[in-house]
């Protein structure tokens, strides 16, 4: 058999788990600034395996180690409008010392391959090259244009990432109406007759934001009635503890009347705790769409036991829904009172699409092609992806990255947690569904 015969008996099944690996090893850790290996590896890494299948990927780096891949795969139909597939190849820290399995191993255990970046998202990531490459192989070309972009520093923002590629080389993106990416697509097993996938159609916007409080210096042996400590923490802990309203926007209301069709119920939005407590491992997704929040994430004060400082400070990660920023922030500043100072250290806008066209009729035949039992609906993410980048060229932003996982599986904790971990027969189904997703639309 000769080596070409060799490489058309290779799936994309065949390999995903292999490319998850590979990825999952590679360090990308992003702290946030440049003290992180960056992403130039994984970015190489990616072209390469492009470029074996024809492909000519092109590498582009923001800042010294912080790379972006991106290629295009020519359609049959080029005066179509091209779909862009989009993933980030970067991922939060990780301490080794509170994993089962080294967080940077790429390990298989209990059907599983465990490693950061596992489900955010180096499995996607790996899908999406399994999938290019083996239709590539077989010579079998997309409907239409698909734009590949797999992007550096999404976990900090995107400004070294898709950020840096709208603003700087919007050409790459030339004819792109749609997009697919991160955090949707996955299951949520209601009963033995049926299965919902939950496609993002919807993200908050985020403040991410410093707080600051101007006192008295002073010796800590005296009476102060100005510390700026005091005042910091009463007002943080005004702010932890507040419970914002709850807000039904139309994302929130189209998924409660699909879960409550469901369900045989009609779903109430002033009280999901109960219904909330059936929803097992996406409770956490959908108990945070449901209102604002701002949880405060860093203290800041003093350099000596003995002196009372002249400013304390905070920092916050505030999410807001679609359409009420504007009551977000007023909020913010009559809970923190006239004496914090507030100001943004990152902010991006909240997206939120309707749940309709040929595209989610792709995803959803796709879906109950591979699972008889699948019926997709919407969501919306309490955090953000890089789609809010490419929203500013008007693409149409969805969140699919398929996976039917065990209904025991804790898959919100898996998002910057420890232990994080995908199973290996959800990455062969991703592939199926993900091949027949482009096939379809």
């Amino acid at each position: 058999m000769s080596e070409s015969q060799q490489a058309r008996t290779v799936t994309g099944e065949d390999e995903v788990v292999d490319l998850c690996r590979d990825l999952i090893r590679i360090d990308t850790s992003n702290y946030g600034d440049h003290s992180g290996p960056g992403e130039r590896v994984a970015a190489e890494y990616v072209a390469e395996k492009l470029a074996e299948v024809g492909l000519e990927p092109r590498i582009f780096e923001s800042h010294k180690g912080r790379a972006s891949t991106v290629a295009r795969i020519e359609g049959e139909d080029r005066s179509r409008p091209a779909l862009l597939i989009h993933g980030h190849t970067d991922v939060v820290p990780a301490n080794a010392d509170d994993w089962t399995h080294h967080p940077f191993s790429g390990e298989i255990a209990d059907g599983c391959v465990w490693g950061r970046g596992a489900v955010d998202m180096k499995d996607m990531d790996a899908m999406t090259l399994a999938v290019v490459r083996d239709r590539l192989r077989t010579g079998r070309k997309p409907p239409r244009d698909i734009v590949l972009a797999f992007l550096a520093d999404e976990e900090a923002g995107g400004t070294y990432g898709a950020r840096f590629l709208v603003d700087h080389h919007p050409e790459l993106f030339e004819g792109v109406t749609e997009a697919i990416s991160e955090v949707g697509g996955f299951s949520f097993t209601v009963n033995e007759n049926l299965r919902l996938y939950l496609v993002e159609t919807a993200q908050k916007g985020m403040h991410w934001m410093k707080l600051t409080v101007a006192g008295s210096a002073g010796h800590g042996s005296m009476i102060h009635r100005d510390n700026a400590i005091t005042e910091l923490s009463e007002a943080v802990g005004r702010l932890g503890r507040y419970e914002f309203p709850v807000r039904v926007t139309k994302t929130l209301r189209a998924f409660l009347d699909e879960l409550g069709d469901a369900l045989g119920t009609e779903l109430d939005p002033e009280n999901m705790d109960e219904t909330l407590a059936k929803l097992g491992g996406i409770a956490k997704l959908i108990g945070a769409s449901l209102r604002n929040t701002a949880n405060p994430t860093q203290l800041g004060a003093g350099y000596k036991i003995n002196v009372i400082p002249g400013e304390a400070t905070a920092h916050v990660d505030g999410r807001f829904l679609p359409g009420f920023e504007e009551e977000f922030l007023a909020d913010l500043d009559r809970i923190l009172g006239p004496r914090v100072r507030r100001e943004d250290v990152h902010a991006d806008k909240a997206l939120e699409t309707t749940f309709d066209g040929a595209l989610v009729d792709a995803m959803q035949s796709a879906l109950q092609a591979e699972d008889p039992i699948a019926r997709a609906v919407p969501y919306m993410l309490s955090a953000g992806t890089d789609a809010k980048s490419f929203d500013d060229l008007g693409i149409r932003g969805f969140g699919f990255a398929p996976l039917k996982l065990p209904p025991e599986l804790d898959f919100a904790g898996m998002f910057h947690g420890v232990d994080e971990r995908v199973p290996v027969d959800g990455l062969k189904f991703g592939v199926r569904v993900l091949d027949r997703f482009i096939e379809l639309s």
